[in-house]
C-alpha cells in the first residue's frame, strides 16, 4: 500500500471529523444557541449544500494547479473554517463558517480520489478509493465520538478547535508523503473537459448518489434526539454507540470497494438495496437498545459499502477529458444528498409524523436511488448516444 494512500487518508479524517461531529453536538448548539433541533440540523444541510456549491467551481479554478498544492491549499481554508465555528458568536456566524469549511470538501475527495487511482494497479482502483476513504469512516469511528465527548464535557466548541488542530496534523502529513506531481498529460481546454456533462450516465450516476446515500443522513442527522428521545438512551451513552456506526462505516466501506473491483454494478445494486432493508427495519429497531446498537452498527455497514461502487461508477463514465470535475461533482452529489437527505428528516419532524417516521422515510429516499440504478444498468444493455447536445 502506497503511503502516499494513507497520506490521502489522513486528509479525509480531518474533513470527515468537521462534517459529522455536528450530529453529536446537536442538543448542546441548540441549547446554547437558542434555535430549534430541526434549525440545527440546517448547519448540515449548509454544509453539504456548500460542497455541493464549491466542488464544480473549486475544481475548475485549480484545475491548471498541481494536485498536492490544490490539497494542501484546501486544508489551510479547511483550519481556518473550523476555527471560525470555534469563535462564532450566533447560529448565523456558526452557519456561515460551516459554509466556508464546506467548500475545500468536494474538491479534496474529487482529487484525491483520482490521485489515489494513479497511485495503484488498475483492478485496484476500487479498492484505493475506499482506502482514500476510510479516512472519512475513521473520522466517524473516533473523532465524531470524541468529538460529542468533548461537547459535552466542554462545551461545542471546543470540539471545533480540537477539529481545526486535526488540519493542522493533516496539512503537515499530506505536505511530507504526497509526492508531487509526476508527468501528468496535457491538458485540454475548459471547453473540452466539461463535455463530461454531456454523458447522461455521468448524470444518472450523480443522481443515484444523491437519493442512494441521501436516506443515510434523513436518518443519521437526527440520531442523537432519536437515541435519547425513543430509544431511552441517556446523553453520555450516544458517543459508544456513535463508535459502533464508525465501526460498521470502515467494514462497509473495505468490503464495497473490494467486490466493487470484481463486478461493479452488482455491487452497487446489492448494496442500495442493503442500505434501503436496513433504514426501513430501523423502524422498528429503535423502539429497543439492543435492536437500535445491532441496527446503528448495521447502518454504518450499508450506507458506507454503498461509497467506492457510486464513486467508481462515475469514474467509469466520465473516463478521459473531465474526470477530475465529475469525480467532484459526485462528492458534492453525496452532501446533496446528505442535504436534502437532512432536510427531509427535518420536514418529518416538525410536521407532526415526529422522530419516529425518519427510518422509513429515510428508506424511501434510497429506494429511488436504486431505481435510477436499475434505469442506469438498462441503459449499459443496449446502444445509446456517448454525448447529447446542449
Amino acid at each position: 500500500m502506497p503511503i502516499a494512500l494513507l497520506a490521502l487518508t489522513a486528509g479525509a479524517f480531518g474533513i470527515g471529523t468537521t462534517e459529522f461531529v455536528i450530529m453529536g453536538l446537536l442538543l448542546q448548539v441548540s441549547a446554547d444557541l437558542h434555535v430549534s433541533i430541526a434549525a440545527a440540523g440546517l448547519l448540515i444541510s449548509a454544509y453539504a449544500l456548500g460542497v455541493a456549491i464549491g466542488a464544480p467551481i473549486l475544481t475548475i479554478l485549480s484545475r491548471k494547479m498541481p494536485r498536492k498544492t490544490v490539497l494542501l491549499a484546501l486544508m489551510v481554508i479547511f483550519i481556518l473554517g473550523n476555527a471560525a465555528c470555534a469563535i462564532a458568536p450566533d447560529f448565523y456566524s456558526l452557519m456561515a463558517a460551516r459554509v466556508l469549511t464546506s467548500l475545500t470538501h468536494g474538491t479534496f475527495f474529487g482529487v484525491a480520489s483520482v490521485v489515489a487511482t494513479t497511485l495503484v494497479p488498475a483492478d485496484r482502483k476500487a479498492s484505493a478509493i475506499a482506502i482514500m476513504f476510510t479516512g472519512l469512516t475513521a473520522a466517524t469511528l473516533l473523532g465524531v465520538p470524541a468529538g460529542a465527548w468533548l461537547g459535552l464535557h466542554y462545551g461545542w466548541r471546543a470540539t471545533f478547535w480540537a477539529v481545526a488542530l486535526i488540519g493542522v496534523l493533516a496539512i503537515l502529513i499530506i505536505a511530507i508523503f504526497v509526492p508531487k506531481d509526476g508527468e501528468r498529460e496535457e491538458l485540454g481546454s475548459l471547453r473540452d473537459e466539461l463535455t463530461v456533462l454531456h454523458r447522461p450516465q455521468v448524470w444518472l450516476g450523480l443522481l443515484m448518489t444523491v437519493f442512494g446515500f441521501g436516506g443515510v443522513f434523513a436518518l443519521y442527522t437526527y440520531i442523537q434526539p432519536i437515541l435519547t428521545k425513543i430509544t431511552g438512551f441517556s446523553d453520555a451513552a450516544v458517543s459508544p454507540i456513535l463508535l459502533v456506526f464508525g465501526g460498521g462505516m470502515i467494514i462497509g466501506n473495505l468490503i464495497g470497494g473490494k467486490l466493487a473491483d470484481r463486478r461493479l454494478m452488482p455491487t452497487l445494486l446489492g448494496s442500495l438495496v442493503f442500505l434501503a432493508v436496513v433504514l426501513g427495519f430501523m423502524t422498528f429497531a429503535i423502539h429497543d437498545q439492543i435492536a437500535a446498537v445491532l441496527f446503528v452498527g448495521l447502518l454504518g455497514i450499508a450506507a458506507f459499502a454503498t461509497v467506492a461502487p457510486l464513486q467508481m461508477r462515475v469514474l467509469e463514465k466520465a473516463h478521459g477529458e473531465g474526470q477530475n470535475l465529475a469525480s467532484s461533482l459526485n462528492i458534492a452529489a453525496f452532501n446533496l444528498g446528505n442535504a436534502m437527505g437532512a432536510w427531509v428528516g427535518g420536514l418529518v419532524i416538525t410536521h407532526q409524523l415526529g422522530l419516529n417516521a425518519v427510518p422509513w422515510v429515510a428508506a424511501l429516499l434510497t429506494v429511488f436511488g436504486f431505481i435510477v440504478a436499475v434505469w442506469s444498468l438498462l441503459l449499459d444493455k443496449r446502444p445509446v448516444k456517448t454525448h447529447v447536445s446542449i
